[in-house]
């Protein structure tokens, strides 16, 4: 018994070493190593800081993009989805609203044409990226609100499209990269 004992302090000494300590220690390190020293890749114009590369806001005017819905209205202390199903009548109206809201601030575009990613919104409710059909569909509005050109906007989207490291994932446009690139045209 009194072999087992110091058998038990000693692993369960060494696992909290190894957990409390050098584990937390290790991710710290990665994080002071990730681009933004671990405080998130911050964004700024004309050196003052506008936003999160990685955290999403919210564009009301139609002289922007706009990015997809938050269940927490961007609210990055409490990031989180709605919880409601697909079947949810609450959720189902939502959905529909927003494409209302969207069909009627887009006069020119379809219901068919609205990509999902406008009108439900991410897992964490802080998602940064659309899709570049989603970008793409607001072309119309933009151009027509700053007097540009379609092509113009268009080539912009393509210029601010990311392709996801080693391939894998969804092509996205960060939509804050893409409005201060918006507003740099000339």
């Amino acid at each position: 018994m009194k072999k087992y004992l110091g058998i038990s302090f000693k692993l369960s000494l060494a696992l909290l070493i190894l957990c409390s300590l050098l584990f937390p220690l290790l991710i710290a390190a990665i994080g002071k190593a990730a681009p933004g020293g671990g405080d998130g890749e911050t964004v700024k114009v004309n050196g003052k800081v506008v936003g999160y590369k990685n955290i999403g806001q919210q564009f009301s005017e139609d002289k922007y993009f706009q990015g997809r819905p938050s269940a927490v209205s961007y609210n990055a202390g409490g990031s989180g989805g709605s919880n409601k199903g697909a079947s949810n009548p609450d959720y189902l109206q939502q959905v529909k609203d927003r494409i209302d809201t969207f069909l009627v601030h887009n006069p020119g575009v379809s219901h068919a044409d609205i990509p999902a990613d406008l009108v439900t919104a991410s897992g964490s409710g802080l998602d940064p990226d659309i899709s570049p059909a989603s970008a793409l569909v607001q072309v119309k509005r933009i151009a027509a609100i700053r007097h540009l050109p379609e092509e113009k906007l268009k080539s912009l989207v393509a210029e601010n499209t990311e392709k996801h490291m080693l391939g894998f994932g969804p092509t996205t446009v960060n939509v804050l990269l893409l409005n201060i690139a918006l507003d740099n045209l000339k």
